[in-house]
């Protein structure tokens, strides 16, 4: 129990309870099931985007990629625009395409960072613009609506052969798999292992450019998906999709517990952060509040998460501090 107190998820889980509870006495109807289903089929896509996020950042060296937005707005363009002259392509070929687009755009990341030496910051930074204006270019400016995409298209984040809509497995097994690699498999430990300490990493025979690509090609696929199952959900292609969607994944990420440093954070707290972020989206209306308030509540959370997760850090190394002197 005493471990357990100790966790970063526990304290936000709990704090997530009490954040449901507060709300729930000015809008009781927050806790019916519906609301509550309806913030995790919102949140699914976040979840998603936050896990390969959530990897690229846990491999330290200032790890993060600005270009999520720009790649799910691209993947949903171009798989949007194929469902549209192409209607006969079974669903299960445009998840492998729409998956395959995303690898290659994250891919495209990885090289730049990790065998061209390229600052991460800099090199998504400037693939946001490319991805972004990839879309533009692709598109010649023109949307993809709803009448011009096909029923099964439109239908695959909605269909519930599990009693749960399909977005919410492609979340569930996201989590679970990336929750596997990361604590059961030695590539998936080694992650954390350069994000904690690149040099020692080194020293040990961990090939730091193979882990540092890597991550950014995972975050590439999940972004590929995402981009898929965004534009079927809301049934349109836009040049627009997805903008600034990029500093919510982060967000997750830094609410849930991940180091922004790197070497540091675990795929339930991403999740956790995720939902977090979900509740504040759908409790600002739900209780009346402007929506121009709600940029400002992430960026207070945002900032908060932060400084609990520098208390919790240093209190952590001053007590191994200790350990190690006694």
């Amino acid at each position: 129990m005493k471990a357990l107190l100790k966790r970063r998820e526990f304290s936000l889980f709990i704090f997530i309870l009490f954040t449901v509870f507060v709300i729930s006495l000015r809008a009781p109807r927050f806790l019916e099931w519906s609301n509550l289903y309806d913030i995790l089929n919102d949140t699914a896509i976040l979840i998603m985007v936050a896990i390969g996020q959530f990897m690229v950042i846990t491999s330290g060296n200032g790890g993060i990629d600005l270009s999520v937005a720009s790649g799910i707005a691209l993947t949903g363009m171009i798989v949007g625009m194929l469902n549209q002259y192409h209607p006969e392509i079974p669903i299960g070929v445009i998840i492998l395409i729409a998956m395959f687009v995303g690898l290659i755009l994250g891919s495209f990341n990885g090289i730049l960072v990790a065998y061209a030496g390229i600052p991460p910051i800099i090199t998504t930074l400037g693939t946001m613009s490319i991805y972004r204006g990839f879309v533009f270019v692709l598109s010649k400016g023109e949307w993809v609506s709803a009448d011009e995409m096909s029923n099964s298209f439109r239908h695959l984040p909605h269909g519930t052969p599990f009693g749960v809509t399909n977005i919410i497995l492609f979340a569930i097994i996201v989590v679970v798999l990336a929750y596997i690699f990361t604590t059961r498999t030695k590539t998936g430990r080694e992650i954390y292992g350069i994000g904690g300490n690149r040099t020692a990493a080194q020293y040990v025979g961990i090939n730091i450019r193979k882990i540092s690509f890597m991550v950014y090609a995972i975050s590439g696929v999940i972004v590929g998906l995402a981009g898929l199952l965004w534009v079927s959900r809301y049934a349109s292609a836009q040049n627009d999709t997805a903008m600034g969607f990029e500093l919510q994944t982060v967000a997750a990420c830094v609410i849930g517990g991940v180091a922004i440093m790197g070497g540091s954070g675990t795929v339930p707290g991403v999740v956790l952060g995720a939902i977090f972020l979900g509740i504040i989206n759908n409790a600002l209306p739900v209780v009346n509040l402007s929506p121009f308030y709600q940029m400002a509540i992430q960026g207070f959370v945002i900032i908060f998460a932060i400084v609990a997760n520098t208390v919790v850090g240093r209190k952590t190394q001053a007590s191994l501090a200790r350990k190690a002197k006694v």
